[in-house]
């Protein structure tokens, strides 16, 4: 791949970006149409992401947008135009009325509705199509999407909120607030990604929450909106109290095994898991994370007393311990936050 297609991949995954919290559980895809202007020039492309929910997939958006240019152009796209009807009609079919001369795919779809079958499709209808460009950032992108689609399950990211010293509650329980106001709207973000919400009941007991994205143009948006945006699923683990501010609510009695082929048959790409240590620690011990977000705040318990972040049985000895990938590391206000991934794992 050259530098050049590399450039209009990132603006794919740039637009990708923008489409990530109304889409979901179809993929927030990016696409570019650059029409064929000369050899070794440059041109701006004709960009466009997947639209709602029930909308236009990102392909038709851009080639729409480019019209007559379509024709004799490069069409870039993170993810494998799609061969199958669906909501809309098949990606693949507009790509070759269009008189696109090559496509530059980041990644193949394992939706087995696709799995490679667009590829085909383009390839027979005498298409020059590129595999792999941008493709390490797109499976991170799109990392939920794909794990979705592989696995039946929905990717699990299990969050808290710390001291540098480990302790996620003071002695007494309370955990409000560890971490800053800006640490918290970040918190929020990742509500935003996620198509549910996991806490145990004990939880709704000592805190009550609302488990509701707060941010910015999410006020009054509720969880059975049509429109774009959407609440996340409420699950609480066992019985929510009477009155709990999260109510209605999924209520969970089996294995978090099961929990999770319930939410990926229920099209969830993406849970959040915000219980406390007895629900954090369950899903650590069962493999069942795939990433791991710590807000860690400049401040010590000081002690033994408090809890701890995982509650449970911890490692017998130092060559027993978990060890993870950090992916990333960023300071937001005073506090820091840590992404770590299980090793061979994709951080998003």
């Amino acid at each position: 791949m050259t530098a050049v297609d590399r450039h209009y991949m990132d603006e794919a995954i740039a637009l990708g970006w923008s489409a990530r919290h109304s889409v979901s559980p179809r993929p927030w895809v990016g696409a570019v149409v650059v029409p064929t202007r000369g050899p070794g020039s440059h041109t701006a492309g004709y960009g466009g992401a997947t639209e709602g929910r029930g909308g236009r997939h990102a392909e038709v958006v851009a080639l729409q947008a480019a019209g007559d240019d379509s024709r004799g152009a490069t069409l870039y796209c993170t993810l494998e135009p799609c061969s199958h009807h669906g909501a809309t009609a098949p990606c693949a079919d507009a790509v070759i009325e269009a008189g696109i001369a090559r496509v530059v795919v980041a990644v193949e779809d394992p939706d087995p509705k696709v799995a490679g079958a667009g590829i085909a499709r383009l390839r027979e209808h005498g298409i020059t199509v590129d595999v792999g460009c941008g493709a390490d950032l797109v499976a991170q992108q799109l990392g939920p999407y794909l794990h979705h689609r592989r696995t039946g399950r929905p990717w699990v990211v299990l969050k808290w909120a710390s001291t540098l010293d480990g302790a996620v509650a003071a002695a007494d329980g309370t955990s409000q607030w560890i971490t800053s106001e800006a640490a918290r709207l970040d918190a929020h973000g990742l509500r935003a990604d996620s198509d549910a919400i996991v806490v145990g009941a004990g939880t709704l007991r000592a805190d009550d929450p609302a488990l509701t994205v707060r941010l910015p143009g999410w006020e009054g948006v509720g969880d059975d909106e049509t429109g774009d945006l959407r609440q996340p699923l409420r699950v609480v683990l066992g019985k929510a109290p009477a009155g709990s501010r999260v109510l209605p609510a999924v209520e969970h009695q089996g294995s978090l095994e099961g929990l999770l082929d319930d939410l990926g048959s229920r099209g969830v790409l993406q849970v959040l898991v915000e219980g406390g240590p007895t629900v954090a620690g369950a899903f650590h011990r069962a493999g069942l994370v795939d990433r791991y977000v710590a807000y860690v705040a400049p401040a010590l318990s000081g002690g033994d007393d408090g809890l701890a972040s995982l509650a449970g049985p911890g490692a017998s000895g130092v060559g027993d311990l978990w060890r993870g990938e950090v992916v990333a590391i960023r300071q937001i206000g005073p506090d820091i936050r840590i992404d770590l991934a299980p090793r061979g794992g994709t951080g998003l």
